[in-house]
This record gives structure tokens, C-alpha cells and sequence, in this order.
């Protein structure tokens, strides 16, 4: 199954998070794929069969610069192609905001307007909490590789 990881990343933590993930995805015996500032045609290309989002949160809950385009677009065309599709979210922020993992619950909205079908509820990951989200994120991206290999 051919996974694409859509990232939003600040200073660089859900960054690492989605390239671990698809390093995890991989040994998991699926096809992840994830580019930096990926593009709707980028993605359309690479044909996925499910989706993960991985962002940080900014300012008062909104989604980083590198993911806004993206979600712009995937916004404004609503490509049919996404509907039914399995996908999850992993939304990082701070607990200490009242906007704890707003990107995130805006990447989530999407897919629920875009039809993509959530497999598992969004993790959410504190930097109040943790240091090494990426390892954090692990039994996670094991329970999202399950859930899709059971498809």
C-alpha cells in the first residue's frame, strides 16, 4: 500500500516525526512516501492509497507556512481521488496553548471534508511532555501500519 506523509513543520520536530514515520512505514512492508513542501500534483503523482498528516501548530492554531499551500489547494479542488482513502493524523504542539495541536485538528477537519477515512484518532504529541516525539510516535505508527495491512 503506497502511503503519503503531508508534514507542516516549524522548527523542524514534525518534520523528523514524518520522516520517521516513513522510515517505519517502510519496514512495516509499506510504500511511504513524504517530499518537503510536497504539491497536490507532487502527491497526485505518487498515487497514494492512504494518507497521514504530520504538523506542528503555529501562531494561534494555525498550520506552518510549508503546509499551507498544500492545504489550500487540497481545500479549494477536493479531489474525488481522496475520498474513501484510510489516513490519520499526527498533530505536535504544546499544552500549555489553548490551541494544543490546532494544526493538527485542521488537518483533520480536511480529511473528514476531503472523505478520507480516519483509521485511528490523531495522536497528539505534547512538547511539554517529550523530547524524542519521533520514538514517541512509534507504537502509534505501528497501530496506523496494522489498521492499513488489515484493508
Amino acid at each position: 500500500m503506497k502511503i503519503a506523509i503531508l508534514c507542516g513543520s516549524v522548527y523542524g520536530a514534525a518534520e523528523d516525526v514524518a520522516r520517521h514515520a516513513e522510515t517505519v512505514l517502510a519496514a512495516a512492508g509499506l510504500q511511504a512516501w513524504h517530499a518537503q513542501r510536497a504539491t497536490l500534483d507532487d502527491i497526485q503523482r505518487f498515487a497514494p492509497e492512504a494518507v497521514l498528516a504530520v504538523t506542528s501548530t503555529t501562531g494561534m492554531g494555525e498550520l506552518p507556512d510549508n503546509l499551507v499551500n498544500l492545504y489550500s489547494e487540497l481545500k479549494d479542488t477536493l479531489p474525488a481521488t481522496w475520498r474513501g482513502l484510510p489516513g490519520a493524523v499526527i498533530g505536535l504542539g504544546d499544552s500549555s496553548y489553548d490551541t494544543f495541536c490546532g494544526g493538527g485538528e485542521l488537518m483533520g477537519e480536511l480529511f473528514d471534508e476531503l472523505g478520507v477515512q480516519a483509521v485511528l484518532p490523531m495522536l497528539r504529541l505534547d512538547a511539554a511532555e517529550t523530547v524524542t516525539p519521533e520514538t514517541d510516535a512509534e507504537p502509534w505508527l505501528a497501530q496506523f501500519a496494522a489498521a492499513l495491512k488489515a484493508r
